[in-house]
Parts: C-alpha cells; structure tokens; sequence
C-alpha cells in the first residue's frame, strides 16, 4: 500500500478535517433536541477552513480528498 508524505500544514488540514467528521458524526448521533437542528461548533469549522487554507488546499477538494485517502485509507 503507498503512503502519502503530507507536509506538516497537510497533516493539520487533514487532522482539522477528522475531528470536524467527527463533531458532525456526534452532533448527528446524539437525541434529537425538540426539532432544533444539530449544532457543529463553529471553532471547529473555522479550525478545518484555516487549516486547508494554510495547506494551500482550500478550493481544491479533490487534491485534499486524495491525500485524505492515501493517508487515512477506508477500512475494508
């Protein structure tokens, strides 16, 4: 299997991005609160948007996807 060699601002980008997947995941399976949509932080948001910028990767999702990928594959 290959291995992607991130940069250290690819790492943070691709980190930012787990822990915003899962906030959402959480947000979304916690009890639903009286009709009120799920709330994600907006510190978390803001934490993945920096972080893809200063990779160099904001608007370019399907470079960030790949490297996503290869670095943190599906398992099987």
């Amino acid at each position: 299997m290959p291995t992607a060699v991130l940069t250290d601002h690819e790492r943070t980008a691709v980190q930012a991005y787990l822990r915003l997947l899962h906030t959402v995941r959480a947000a979304f399976d916690g009890p639903p609160a009286a009709g009120r949509p799920p709330l994600v932080p907006p510190a978390v948001l803001a934490e993945a948007e920096q972080a893809l910028s200063r990779a160099g990767l904001a608007g370019n999702e399907e470079e960030f996807f790949r490297l996503l990928h290869e670095w943190c594959p599906p398992v099987p």
